[in-house]
């Protein structure tokens, strides 16, 4: 699991870097609002963590600026401030949850865990990005055609199309869709081939870019 740690307290943020990788997350760590924005932007996440005060942007301004790009991320808040302003700003900015300092770690990670939960029931069975329309459900994939797709396919599709101009390198790929399979990371491209083939049999307008071992994203052509 991916998470975006922004928070620009030196000291804490290593700390919470060590107890997050420790239990499995591998953490992106930034020290200001306006590097989780970019980070947000061309990365994808399975969860954001901000602080609320932070420079260049605050986290309230960064989170805004994320939601408006249609990223829909889970996100947690950390504050210092204890007023119920702060948390209704939070919450009104796209936050899904919100921790005030100090806090238990142990708290932390169960509130990952709750949110991602969550994050995972909540996922619509239909997808739409452009002119193209993913069914996880009855995997199949329409724009101005339809066809119908391998669970692989849904698989991989279903990734790209939650997060449209967003890298992922191939063996994120492999890991999230093959993971628990007797295979090699080479399938990921006989797959992308596939995908390929799909998009210009439905007349999609988007395209997947990348190379074979290299990373790939989803975006308009």
């Amino acid at each position: 699991m991916k998470i975006l740690l922004a928070e620009d307290e030196v000291d804490l943020s290593r700390a919470l870097v060590a107890i997050l990788s420790h239990n499995g997350y591998e953490v992106t760590a930034v020290y200001d609002g306006e590097a989780a924005v970019e980070e947000a932007k061309s990365k994808a996440f399975d969860c954001m963590v901000f602080d609320i005060m932070m420079p260049k942007k605050d986290g309230i301004q960064a989170l805004t600026e994320i939601r408006a790009g249609g990223d829909n991320t889970p996100a947690l808040f950390l504050t210092a401030k204890a007023e119920m302003d702060d948390k209704i700003l939070g919450l009104n900015a796209g936050a899904d949850d919100y921790l005030t300092k100090p806090f238990a770690m142990q708290e932390l990670l169960a509130r990952l865990r709750s949110l991602m939960r969550r994050s995972n029931a909540y996922h619509s069975d239909q997808i739409t990005v452009g002119n193209l329309v993913l069914n996880t459900s009855e995997q199949e994939l329409k724009s101005q055609n339809a066809v119908r797709l391998a669970g692989p396919e849904t698989k991989l599709m279903e990734i790209l199309m939650r997060n449209p101009n967003k890298e992922f390198t191939t063996e994120e790929l492999f890991e999230k869709v093959w993971k628990d399979e007797q295979e090699n990371k080479d399938i990921v491209w006989v797959y992308i081939s596939y995908l390929r083939t799909k998009l210009v049999a439905v007349s999609a307008d988007l395209e997947i870019i990348g190379e074979e071992k290299k990373s790939f994203c989803l975006r308009l052509k």
